[in-house]
């Protein structure tokens, strides 16, 4: 089966193919297929309006069925931002580092009882043949250190705790056995494996 990876980012990408190999899914991305996917603006209110606006898109412009996700970090002492503005929550053009540093400085007085977190992640795969979307999502909580920790994963991982380490301390393996991608693609391989008859 091939499917369209409707992102430019390149670390989704790899952590999006890792998980979907197993599932005899071919990621290919627009580069592989020699052309652009247009921007999308993400004018949904929630990761799961968001992941379904970019998979229409990525499907209408390739003909292919065509997977996007939408994710990102809800802080409770901040009344869940940056939420869906995740990626942007350092300016348009913010830098991981410029976003962490953002976050860390808007929980400066926040006790580590109240740094309380989740990554949410949605997913969305739309068929060129307007058939039902499958959307699954997945949460992983955790709490927001004092600073960064760890150089795997990318975006918030270095201050994201689940137990005593963050996401960008942990493997592969062990980030996508909990992480709130791997939920999601897990979910998600369900509900395809039941809409492709079990095959």
């Amino acid at each position: 089966m091939r499917y369209i990876i409707a992102t430019h980012n390149a670390h989704k990408l790899t952590e999006l193919a890792r998980i979907l190999q197993p599932l005899g899914i071919e990621a290919v991305t627009d580069r592989d297929l020699g052309i652009s996917l247009p921007e999308v603006e993400e004018t949904g209110t929630t990761f799961a309006e968001n992941a379904y606006l970019k998979a229409t898109s990525a499907s209408a412009v390739t003909g292919l069925p065509a997977i996007a996700d939408d994710s990102g970090l809800t802080v409770d002492a901040l009344d869940g931002a940056p939420g869906i503005y995740s990626a942007r929550y350092a300016g348009p053009n913010g830098t991981d580092k410029e976003c962490n540093d953002k976050l860390l400085a808007a929980l400066k007085d926040v006790p580590t009882e109240q740094r309380t977190a989740q990554f949410v992640c949605a997913v969305c795969c739309v068929f060129p043949d307007g058939s039902e979307p499958i959307t699954a999502e997945g949460t992983v909580h955790g709490r927001i250190g004092y600073e960064e920790r760890g150089t795997n994963g990318f975006g918030y991982d270095p201050l994201f705790y689940v137990g005593n380490k963050t996401t960008a301390e942990m493997t592969a393996a062990e980030k996508d056995a909990i992480s709130h991608r791997g939920q999601a693609l897990r979910t998600f391989q369900k509900l395809l494996q039941n809409r492709l008859g079990g095959n």
